[in-house]
């Protein structure tokens, strides 16, 4: 698996595909951003805890349906055209929503126990579950399949994927400060913070999510579910 190769395609696909991608993600942070803040002002003080239940609630449902809308959207314009609406690409989400915040919430659980367990653990199971999203929007699978197929897909190629997960988590890092930066000084006070927070995600989360979806297809044969020629345990 060539990282260069994956991240050079996925830049071409990101940047022919930009507002097509930045629309997709943006219209979904921004929403995020404002239910949060409606939740909040309704609540109040007395209802912080509410508030923050019900918070965490639409931002859990918000951020796996962006992620399976971004692997549809990267599915279909990788043959260089964009054959969906926009709301034929939340469509074939919504029936997969549930599979993808279940298999999300308990990947979060297990990697996030593995990170107390000495730190290792954690980036294992990153590693091994970071292909169930793409399983689930586009193999159709439930959330406990994903997880084996994750692994099978993952499997003798660990090293490689743990090394572009590294590099996707740096780039998230020093380019979403920078544009988080940039939007505080701009405008400050908690709008600033919350359209900052949605420009930095709607502007690097596309990029990462072609990245995993390209890695998924190579992995998978190139088409999604095809099978793969068997390979040595590496990780």
């Amino acid at each position: 698996m060539d990282i260069g190769a994956i991240l050079s395609e996925a830049w071409r696909l990101y940047t022919r595909f930009f507002v097509r991608f930045i629309v997709v993600a943006g219209v979904v942070f921004l929403a995020l951003g404002a239910v949060t803040a409606i939740i909040e002002g309704a609540t109040g003080e007395e209802g912080s805890l509410l508030a923050s239940l019900l918070s965490l609630a639409v931002q859990i449902v918000g951020y796996f349906w962006i992620q399976g809308v971004l692997v549809v959207l990267t599915a279909d314009v990788r043959d260089g055209v964009a054959d969906h609406s926009f709301g034929e690409l939340f469509a074939r989400v919504r029936p997969k929503l549930g599979a993808l915040i279940l298999a999300g919430i308990l990947a979060a659980i297990g990697i996030v126990i593995g990170f107390i367990l000495v730190i290792i653990p954690g980036l294992y199971l990153l590693t091994r579950w970071s292909m169930i999203g793409p399983a689930i929007v586009i193999e159709d699978l439930s959330a406990g399949e994903s997880f084996s197929r994750s692994h099978q897909l993952v499997r003798g190629r660990a090293w490689q994927v743990f090394g572009l997960l590294v590099l996707l988590f740096v780039i998230n890092v020093v380019v979403g400060g920078l544009i988080v930066g940039v939007a505080s000084g701009i405008s400050d006070g908690s709008v600033g913070s919350w359209l900052a927070a949605a420009v930095a995600n709607a502007i690097i989360t596309p990029f990462i999510a072609i990245a995993t979806t390209l890695v998924y297809f190579l992995l998978s044969g190139g088409t999604g579910a095809a099978p793969r020629a068997p390979a040595q345990e590496t990780f």
